[in-house]
């Protein structure tokens, strides 16, 4: 589901900068381009928890080793909050990392770095989610390239983009001292957001509201009706929503930039 998680995700960034503009908040063009990046990147951030994934491939050894990490992680975190109506489980998938405790802690965490870190943190966070937005977004094209080619690619997106926002969004919504660039960290929370979402239609469901319990469970697999789910990669993801994503990511960007007003 890479590229649907990422096409999501940047359709969901220029939704709220459609809707920034309209409250009177409007985003300086960087901004929205570089939130959509990250967002886009951010959508794919979650699955870290699962070997195969773009992301746990897209660092080499480094993201495959956090893969490890994270997946031994969430794994102990469902055991040790499990309610008897909970599985038993030999993984860590879908479980922390597809939750909205992760999404706010990942985005804080992001949001601090930012601000409090220097050029250097921007610059690694930008970089970071560049190259997970080209993975996620030019998918076929990334697979057939070498990682180093992506890397470069990535690296040089965020030291220009970085530049770029130092001068035009530094202090977007944020606008006391020291508060620069502590933005980024929402595109982040809403990039993990909208990839539950999108898990929380396939056939499994996702444990978005953990650890609030629902019954006899506490990782309860939320999603709409089971008739209405379908299994990742299935037609309705290739030919209903990336289609539907490009739509909306048009119209939010046409707003967000005042063509609609």
């Amino acid at each position: 589901m890479g590229p649907a998680h990422s096409l999501s995700g940047a359709a969901a960034w220029l939704g709220v900068g459609a809707a920034a503009a309209a409250t009177g908040h409007t985003m300086p063009w960087p901004v929205l381009v570089g939130g959509a990046a990250i967002c886009a990147g951010a959508a794919l951030a979650p699955d870290l928890d699962h070997k195969a994934a773009t992301i746990s491939r897209a660092f080499g050894p480094i993201s495959k080793a956090a893969c490890g990490v994270i997946d031994g992680l969430s794994h102990a975190v469902y055991r040790a909050t499990r309610k008897p109506g909970d599985p038993s489980r030999n993984g860590g998938h879908r479980t922390l990392t597809h939750t909205w405790v992760w999404a706010v802690l990942i985005g804080a965490g992001t949001s601090f770095l930012a601000a409090y870190g220097g050029r250097w943190a921007v610059l690694a966070v930008l970089f970071v989610h560049m190259v997970l937005a080209i993975e996620g977004l030019l998918w076929r094209q990334a697979r057939v390239s070498s990682d180093v080619l992506v890397w470069l690619l990535g690296a040089a997106g965020a030291w220009i983009l970085s530049d770029i926002l130092d001068r035009d969004g530094r202090h977007w919504l944020f606008t006391e001292p020291g508060q620069g660039h502590l933005w980024l960290g929402l595109p982040v929370v809403l990039g993990a957001l909208v990839h539950c979402v999108g898990d929380a239609l396939t056939v499994s469901g996702c444990p978005i509201l953990w650890p609030i319990p629902i019954g006899r469970k506490r990782w309860y697999p939320l999603g709409p009706p089971k008739v209405m789910r379908f299994r990742a990669g299935d037609w309705v993801e290739v030919k209903v929503l990336m289609p539907a994503f490009m739509v909306l990511g048009g119209l939010g960007c046409a707003g967000a930039l005042g063509f609609l007003g």
